[in-house]
């Protein structure tokens, strides 16, 4: 049966994240700190369209993706892959979502296993996921993968440490190609990267996404990286939701305050464009205690007294979903 091209490939509702942190200086009774790293998410991503997150270090947005990938626990909220809910699958499903979403890690050296060479650490995939294929079906995969990727052959027995960071990024890309799957969840693939090889690396995902129909779900500090890629828009502050809307909605004309920031930090090549980066002055609250009101509120240079009590709720500007009551 053919999937239905309305219905979303990756729904998320109200996706919460916590952490307990340990208890060790304080009395047996106490209750632990909590940090609330992801608060109420929700998107929805269809099929072979690509999905930017953007926001500070430190707003949650490598832990949003690392709860949709399973790698982390979710404190609250719900998401649906292909139809199927994930927190209450079978465990065949589950199987199958992990062979279907596929991360490319941030550190791309660190990544890869320096005792395994860059043919098994391709292979292992392959084989973990299709065990009934012959070594020969597995070794004419992984040397097809590396060629797509524009990693040699010749370099196929070659270990991690002999590659550079864009090259390692490049065989991370093939390790996550070899489950075969479906979504692929970037966590600032090319952060670590020189500014002209991220360039190659953002192309390849580019090109990767339309010849395999893959959906991506993008993160990233840059908007501008995160505009000559993707489809959609997710802004995040302290773990919560700021904008989300089309990337032409949300990053060529923002309305949230924070993201007008944000877009004002972006460099413009233009030398007859001046653009002055918004300064935000105020202290960022702990994601141990956060404020009942909107969490940009301390930070915000349109914010009211409103703001301090009452959680701002989602309004719609233009295209985009906006979380803002003062707009």
């Amino acid at each position: 049966m053919m999937p239905n091209p309305s219905t979303p490939l990756l729904r998320v509702r109200d996706l919460s994240v916590e952490f307990k942190m340990s208890n060790s200086k304080g009395w047996p009774w106490q209750k632990p700190d909590v940090v609330h790293a992801v608060n109420g998410v929700s998107f929805d991503i269809h099929a072979g369209k690509c999905l930017g997150v953007v926001g500070e270090s430190g707003c949650g947005k490598s832990t949003l993706i690392r709860a949709v990938a399973g790698l982390v626990p979710m404190a609250a909220g719900q998401i649906e892959f292909d139809g199927k809910t994930v927190n209450t699958a079978k465990k065949s499903d589950v199987l199958n979502l992990r062979r279907s979403v596929q991360m490319i890690f941030q550190d791309p050296v660190a990544s890869l296993n320096p005792r395994m060479t860059v043919f098994q650490i391709v292979e292992e995939p392959s084989r973990a996921f299709f065990p009934k294929r012959s070594a020969q079906e597995h070794r004419e995969r992984v040397m097809s993968l590396l060629d797509r990727v524009g990693i040699p052959r010749r370099n196929a027995n070659r270990y991690p440490h002999e590659f550079s960071g864009g090259q390692c990024q490049r065989v991370g890309i093939a390790r996550a190609l070899a489950a075969e799957p479906r979504v692929l969840l970037c966590d600032e693939p090319v952060s670590a990267l020189d500014v002209s090889i991220q360039a190659q690396i953002v192309n390849l995902l580019r090109e990767l996404q339309r010849e395999m129909d893959l959906t991506l779900i993008f993160v990233a500090h840059d908007l501008g990286i995160v505009r000559h890629i993707s489809d959609d828009v997710l802004v995040m502050y302290l773990g919560g939701m700021m904008e989300y809307g089309p990337a032409e909605s949300v990053v060529k004309s923002p309305s949230h305050p924070y993201s007008q920031a944000l877009l004002s930090a972006v460099p413009v090549a233009d030398p007859r464009v001046e653009v002055v980066p918004q300064i935000l002055d105020g202290d960022l609250p702990s994601p141990l205690d956060l404020p009942i009101g909107c969490l940009f509120e301390t930070r915000c240079p349109k914010a009211q007294n409103i703001c301090r009590i009452e959680r701002p709720a989602s309004r719609k500007i233009g295209d985009a979903q906006v979380f803002c009551s003062q707009l």
